[in-house]
């Protein structure tokens, strides 16, 4: 019986052995590919950590940008507050000298003569006068114009 007990038992360490060769090839699998993985999750960091560079420098290009153009803008609008105050003095005055021209034009108009009156004709002398005329304007084949 010793000797079936210690077959049993090195059977069975045989066993536990197999399974532990397994477990470990399943775990150097799965290790291997957790490998590849942290080698792509690597680059993949990598490649963020340089597009973040480029969007920090983007940025900072931006910054100065906006800043120029707020100051150049910042002077073409004082520029043009001041381009209309101009001109609206400008325009006063012309108004004003526009003004005293017409008042000039308007003196210096010589009054129209008076045209003397029309005799004075009724209605029915006028229709009659009228339609004298028109019979009046033939044409050469007998119709009226």
């Amino acid at each position: 019986m010793s000797h079936s007990l210690g077959v049993a038992i090195e059977s069975l360490v045989a066993v536990l052995l197999l399974l532990t060769i397994g477990y470990c090839m399943l775990l150097n699998t799965r290790l291997k590919r957790l490998k590849a993985d942290e080698h792509s999750l690597k680059a993949t960091i990598a490649e963020l950590i340089t597009a973040t560079e480029i969007a920090e420098r983007a940025i900072g290009g931006l910054k100065l940008t906006v800043r120029d153009v707020n100051e150049n803008l910042g002077n073409q609008l004082n520029s043009a507050a001041q381009m209309s105050q101009q001109l609206k003095k400008h325009l006063a005055e012309g108004d004003n000298v526009v003004r005293r021209l017409s008042r000039i034009a308007i003196a210096a108009r010589p009054e129209p003569e008076p045209e003397p009156a029309a005799p004075k004709v009724s209605a029915a002398q006028a229709v009659a006068a009228a339609a004298q005329a028109f019979s009046d304007r033939r044409r050469s084949d007998g119709l009226a114009a």
